[in-house]
């Protein structure tokens, strides 16, 4: 006490400080700039702390009258072991504490404190203090408590909702939520509007926006640059700075940064990260850190940089090694995701603000439903087998040479081996000609051009073989199809993905995983699995890349004979969709953690022997295996050092009788330099040209290429559960009939003209009604996909499924809903049978009175008069009936017109068109 001086500096802490009598002595005094602001309880490790804050409590309303404060109770009250740290913030309105992983800095006291109203009088000197006027501090808890009204323009109802119901939770001081919504459904915009208000209104310093990779985080850069406030219409980079984060540098002036939670990992660490590494995923990463490396407190990086964190993807973020980096911050944590598993529901203390699955994005038109069609094959179901004394392909997998190789035995291969070690050629090529077959006819059969359509591939080496025989099946160039992998060159990823998303090429797309998550391509409408998918989650989210809604209009402009995305198709070549998943969750030991899994553990300062023993013996491996060329690779890009080399370093390293303790040292006095040698050790691994070349060698170095075993399709067709969705649509649909035949007019009129004969016809604006109806949601039901539900229920009652729809065709539709109709047959054909049925009658007439020259024609109409009744009858089949001013519309209006037919017909044409109108859309 004789030697304090409280300002030192900002922030000064004065041990064992007595208080008012009664009070006791704080551990310690917190001052800030001159005045005390709080006190720290400090206790021995294991000391359970919520039971100390009664005695903070009492210290912080025990401070000697005549000694200068913020505020009276002092405001801060910290309570530590040394291992676990609460914090309680007296200024917030009902005040909580919390746990912190470190202290505030002074900075940050300093801020909140500002926050004060300017008392009437504070005690200063000696004399008693004067009271000081009741106030509400702005702090962010208070703040977010006094929003103003949300604008809902532009947001869907389930945004609405999610954004209510997490204001509503950070109100409470609730400090973590959980929003979960269906992939396509607006995640990411719902949390730029929240987070926007978090800033303008409850006074957000800085917010952290998480994804799981460097594209992803353009994406959403680019998402917040195009979001227009609905208060004043700016844009957000207009009014707020945000950052995409691609390097260690944090602008302090951002108010958003956007990063990938590799890269904040690795900026915590103080370490540096290669851009490459940015755009891998994290996601598996947990699973190789048996005891993560601890995260220490970094001054550059206090842990109040962040007022509330979100996290995308936050299913992929909260395991052992990524949840210290979460933890590290006093910040509300956000969760968004598609797929929660129980340990997200349990990270967030199960407080799920929101909910919201695809089956209600496709109730509210928010997302579009999908149908499975599955292809299956022989050898995808068995393997293959090539017999002794045929020649084989063996493709050198670094430089994709090729050589033939004469069998000495039978070769047997099963269904795992696919693609990894042999690939099938004619399986890969049955799939595809069997999907190009059944596209335009089953799939979507009112189509001639190719959907855009997204491939999943095992691994780069498989993804290559299937475009190259995708562009051969098609008959198409290299703009069809395009492979999109981390392995592609030339042209960048995201150019590549922003083609296949805005441009009319590619049609078709290949990729491993890397536009499996989070990557928006509304334009999408076909998703074809060519791999298997053992995760839940992972398999949700590839799928949900379909899912996207487009405006027709949007739509049309890169598949020009789309109508509008109604739904979407899975291919799926493999079985995904009927295999068992599970939650994704970190392993309780490592079983076979891929060598790329490894290599990037390492590069993210993963030390742990157990890890690294397995790099050692990868590594003296790969040694073997390697011609003499590829390891010439391996020391040039290593600066030097050869594999054996690499791996003698890290046995070196890991041995413990090189790093004994001196007798001065005591007791674990050789644990820094042994961790010093394993750092040492693997620090050529950091670089990431040295791994993405080890990890491209490691592969086998040939793939059998079977190019004798001749596939065939066992089945192809819409799967059980597509027939059911189908059965469920089919009886919706004639539920809606039968309860709505008494409301809507073109209903009334079917319903009661079984014979079509008698009664008021048909008009298409009540027939565009009804279409209306139909399509408003949730039914959202077309005259296509209608079509398509009857015939997955019975094809040999439907005929015409591979046709566009028309609007007439609904016709057909309700009247064999009705069963008044034994199959279902689009419209015009049956105007055009009921054409010639009436043709037939009416050539045992005499001629018409009119029709021009009539030298050798025989029967009642020229055939002048034919082409225009034949241009009558498809007038119909289209729009229900004609009348005379019809005649001044294409393709009558180019023939004369209403003068023409008048010429041709003469006074018999009202008789004409009566009977027409009578007997063709009977």
């Amino acid at each position: 006490m004789s030697e304090a001086n409280i300002h030192a500096a900002r922030g000064v802490v004065i041990r064992e400080f007595p208080l008012k009598s009664g009070h006791g002595f704080a551990d310690y005094l917190l001052y800030v700039d001159g005045k005390a602001a709080g006190v720290i309880e400090a206790k021995k490790e294991g000391v359970t702390l919520t039971g100390v804050e009664p005695q903070s409590d009492r210290y912080a309303q025990g401070l000697p009258d005549a000694l200068p404060a913020w505020n009276r109770p002092l405001p801060f009250s910290y309570q530590s072991t040394g291992v676990e740290t609460h914090f309680t913030n007296g200024l917030d309105p009902e005040p909580r504490s919390r746990p912190t992983f470190a202290f505030h800095r002074p900075d940050s006291l300093r801020a909140w404190l500002d926050l004060l109203p300017a008392p009437t009088v504070l005690a200063t000197g000696s004399g008693a203090p004067a009271p000081v006027a009741a106030f509400s501090p702005a702090t962010f808890l208070a703040r977010v408590r006094h929003l103003p009204p949300l604008v809902e323009t532009g947001l869907w109802s389930a945004q609405v909702r999610a954004i209510r119901n997490l204001e509503a939770s950070l109100a409470t001081d609730k400090p973590r939520a959980l929003i979960q919504m269906a992939t396509g459904s607006g995640k990411t915009y719902t949390a730029i509007s929240f987070i926007y208000r978090l800033i303008k209104f409850a006074g957000a310093r800085r917010v952290l926006f998480l994804v799981d990779r460097g594209n992803l985080g353009r994406q959403t850069k680019k998402e917040f640059d195009q979001y227009a406030s609905p208060y004043n219409n700016y844009k957000f980079g207009e009014e707020y700075i945000v950052q995409h984060l691609t390097s260690n540098t944090l602008d302090t002036t951002a108010r958003v940064t956007i990063c990938t939670i590799q890269r904040l990992y690795s900026m915590l660490k103080g370490r540096e990260l290669a851009e490459e590494d940015d755009e891998v995923s994290a996601a598996g990463l947990e699973s190789v850190f048996k005891s993560p490396e601890p995260i220490a407190y970094n001054p550059a990086i206090p842990i109040e940089t962040f007022d509330v964190i979100v996290t995308d993807e936050a299913h992929r973020s909260i395991y052992n090694l990524w949840r210290q980096v979460l933890e590290y911050f006093d910040a509300h944590l956000i969760g968004l995701t598609a797929t929660p598993s129980k340990q997200t529901f349990g990270f967030f203390n199960q407080n799920l603000v929101m909910e919201y699955g695809h089956e209600q994005a496709v109730a509210d038109g928010v997302n579009v439903n999908y149908d499975v069609y599955r292809i299956r094959t022989e050898v995808t179901e068995a393997g293959g087998k090539v017999e002794a004394g045929y020649y084989v392909d063996l493709r050198d997998r670094e430089t994709r040479k090729v050589r033939w190789q004469e069998l000495d035995e039978d070769f047997d291969y099963d269904p795992n081996q696919l693609d990894r070690e042999v690939v099938a050629v004619d399986q890969i090529r049955t799939i595809v000609r069997t999907f190009r077959d059944k596209l335009a006819t089953e799939i979507f059969p009112n189509r001639t051009e190719v959907p855009k359509t997204l491939v999943f591939a095992k691994d780069d080496s498989h993804a290559e073989d299937i475009v190259r025989i995708l562009r051969e099946e098609f008959g198409k160039g290299n703009d069809f199809a395009q492979k999109i992998t981390y392995r592609t060159t030339g042209a960048k990823p995201e150019d590549l993905i922003a083609s296949f998303r805005n441009s009319y090429f590619p049609r078709v797309v290949v990729t491993v995983d890397m536009i499996a998550t989070g990557t928006d391509i509304k334009p999408l409408e076909c998703v074809l699995f060519m791999r298997a998918v053992k995760s839940r989650t992972f398999f949700e989210q590839m799928k949900g890349r379909g899912v996207r809604i487009i405006s027709p209009h949007d739509l049309q402009a890169v598949t020009p004979d789309a109508k509008l995305k109604d739904h979407f198709v899975i291919v799926d070549a493999v079985g995904v969709c009927e295999r068992d998943k599970t939650d994704s969750r970190p392993m309780d030991q490592k079983k076979s953690v891929p060598f790329d899994k490894l290599l990037q553990a390492v590069a993210l300062g993963n030390t742990e022997p157990e890890v690294l023993s397995s790099v050692a013996a990868r590594l003296a491996r790969l040694e073997k295996d390697l011609p003499d060329a590829a390891k010439a690779r391996i020391a040039q890009a290593s600066g030097g050092a050869t594999l054996k080399d690499l791996a003698r370093n890290i046995v070196d390293a890991l041995n413990p009788d090189l790093f004994s303790p001196s007798p001065l040292a005591g007791e674990g006095g050789g644990e820094g330099a042994a961790l010093d040698a394993r750092i040492a050790a693997v620090k050529p691994l950091c670089d990431p040209n040295l791994r993405n070349l080890l990890i491209e060698l490691k592969k086998q170095s040939e793939q059998v290429i079977d190019t004798v075993t001749q596939d065939k399709v066992l089945e192809a067709g819409y799967s059980a559960a597509a027939r059911d969705r189908a059965k469920g649509v089919v009886e919706s649909f004639e539920r809606f009939i039968a309860e709505h035949k008494d409301e809507i007019t073109a209903l009334q009129i079917l319903y009661n003209q079984p014979q079509r004969t008698q009664g008021a016809p048909l008009t298409f604006e009540a027939l565009k009604n009804l279409a209306d109806a139909l399509q408003a949601p949730p039914r959202l039901w077309t005259e296509s996909q209608l079509w398509q539900a009857y015939a997955a229920l019975d094809k040999t009652k439907v005929k015409g499924e591979s046709r566009r729809r028309i609007l007439t065709d609904l016709v057909s539709l309700v009247r064999f809903a009705m069963h008044q109709d034994n199959e279902l047959v689009p419209f015009p054909e049956r105007v055009n049978a009921n054409f010639k049925a009436w043709l037939a009658q009416q050539e045992s007439l005499p001629p018409l009175p009119a029709g021009g020259a009539r030298a050798g024609v025989r029967g009642r109409f020229t055939p002048e008069q034919r082409k225009w009744l034949e241009m009558i009858r498809d007038h119909i089949a289209a729009n229900l009936g004609i009348e005379a001013d019809d005649f001044e519309l294409s393709p009558f209006a180019q023939e004369g017109g209403i003068g023409k037919v008048y010429q041709l017909f003469g006074a018999e044409l009202p008789k004409v068109l009566e009977a027409l109108n009578k007997e063709l859309a009977a």
